[in-house]
């Protein structure tokens, strides 16, 4: 087993194995008619009733269906998370069948081409984009000269190749022992075998029990440790909730462009990558919205189709800002063929976290790269068109996000101060917005506009009318 920090060395050859299983299509191209019916009724393009076959099934003479179109895109995706873990793609291999072979997952026939295809490339490892069973590894690394490691591996590998802080390297450990534990027997290239039958019991049993015994140690280990950075994060949290301060947090699909928005409007300078899930560990910035309220704005790690809930499950505490926040930025590519379904990917994940009731505002990123005459991207009634690249559009966000809060709620005071209280008048100008102002004699009256936190601290001023 390879340790958490350990990535895939720098340029190993990869075969690439993405599989389509066709007894899904039908299924698929039907939501996705469905899915495109839907957004053409709520833009006003009603279908005629000539029409109306368009949501039953594809026509036979469209040059390329939803379900290719999807696919195309799933399998780009592959290919960017196997060179954001590092390797360089040597061959990529596509099979289309109607159903998983329950010992492979591909068959005999394929399997011998992805062994030739090793021959021929040299490639160090064949990636599969579809989780395998632990008999199903077992069996392709017994059967190919080269490591086998799908899909959750590969995403675990990158996670941990970006994991910066003590907590995400914790977060990724761990997850990469539960993904290891059932897959123990039988990993001839790693691991003591155990097989079955005569001349296997014995040692190769003891030797596996004490593997998965060392594992489970370790897991309690790590779990404890995460334990203890989490409470001193919650302790932070508490000292930081002594002061209200909203937090609002990004989330999105991997690459939307979560961090470049976050650097525009915070200017913190994090890393910008088109690289997938360059953003790991949580960040936290204080940022002034237009009303002079403060926000504390979050950039969390980005999520992708099929993301497994074992990652969802381990990098909760990474996600706890997500789960504490007043408003969700949710950053959508405009740009990318399928927005649509990016959307819903995000949405799945943000239901498994509990968190699809709280407040949404849908930002379109990246409108610098729609070609000219493709019109608006297509988004929820009240999204937000920017581009974070350009810094287009974030006044209007930042109104946005004013608007939305609840929390903390702009309120209008009027205050009578004596010149003395200098430091008072200061603060009030600092921290809102001071609509009016006039002294008469030692007394300044002042109107003031912002946080109810701010305005209410001062109370005693408050002119009475």
């Amino acid at each position: 087993m390879r340790h958490a920090r350990h990535g895939l060395p720098q340029a190993e050859r990869a075969v690439l194995v993405a599989v389509e299983f066709t007894g899904e299509r039908r299924k698929l191209t039907a939501a996705a008619r469905l899915a495109r019916n839907a957004a053409a009724v709520s833009s006003g393009t009603f279908l005629e009733a000539k029409d109306e076959h368009l949501l039953a099934e594809p026509k036979p003479a469209e040059p390329k269906q939803a379900a290719d179109l999807d696919f195309d895109a799933s399998l780009a995706e592959f290919e960017e998370l196997a060179r954001s873990a590092g390797a360089e793609v040597a061959a990529t291999l596509v099979q289309r069948r109607a159903r998983p072979d329950p010992a492979t997952l591909v068959g005999g026939g394929k399997l011998e081409e992805i062994e030739g295809v090793i021959a021929s490339t040299g490639a160090d490892l064949v990636l599969f984009d579809h989780d395998l069973s632990p008999s199903q590894l077992r069996n392709l690394e017994a059967k190919l000269p080269s490591r086998v490691i799908d899909r959750t591996q590969l995403i675990l590998d990158i996670f941990a190749r970006h994991a910066r802080t003590r907590e995400g390297q914790l977060q990724v450990e761990l997850a990469q022992l539960e993904y290891q534990l059932p897959r123990l027997a039988g990993r001839g290239k790693a691991m003591s075998q155990l097989g079955g039958g005569i001349g296997t019991r014995g040692p190769g049993e003891t030797q596996l029990e004490t593997d998965r015994r060392k594992i489970n140690l370790r897991i309690d280990h790590v779990k404890k440790q995460l334990e203890s950075v989490r409470r001193i994060r919650r302790q932070q949290r508490q000292r930081r909730e002594a002061v209200p301060v909203p937090v609002v947090a990004l989330v999105g699909y991997t690459n939307a462009g979560k961090s470049t928005l976050f650097n525009a409007l915070t200017e913190a300078g994090v890393l910008e990558s088109s690289r997938m899930f360059a953003t790991l560990d949580p960040k936290l910035r204080q940022l002034q919205l237009p009303s002079r309220r403060k926000i504390l704005l979050s950039d969390t790690v980005g999520f992708i189709r099929n993301l497994p809930h074992t990652l969802v499950t381990s990098f909760r505490a990474t996600l706890e800002e997500v789960e504490r926040a007043e408003l969700l930025l949710h950053v959508r590519d405009a740009s990318s063929p399928t927005v649509e379904e990016q959307k819903a990917q995000v949405q799945k994940v943000l239901a498994e976290l509990d968190v699809s009731k709280k407040p949404v505002i849908e930002v379109l990123n990246k409108i610098d790269l729609v070609p000219d005459g493709d019109g608006t991207p297509m988004g929820s009634p009240g999204s937000i068109a920017v581009s974070s690249l350009k810094k287009l559009g974030l006044d209007h966000l930042l109104e946005a996000i004013d608007a939305a809060l609840v929390a903390d709620p702009v309120i209008e005071m009027q205050f009578r101060l004596p010149q003395s209280e200098g430091a008072v008048l200061a603060a009030l100008e600092a921290g809102a917005i001071v609509e009016g102002k006039r002294f008469e004699g030692n007394l300044a009256y002042i109107t003031a506009r912002g946080p109810a936190s701010l305005l209410n601290r001062y109370r005693r001023f408050r002119e009475r009318s």
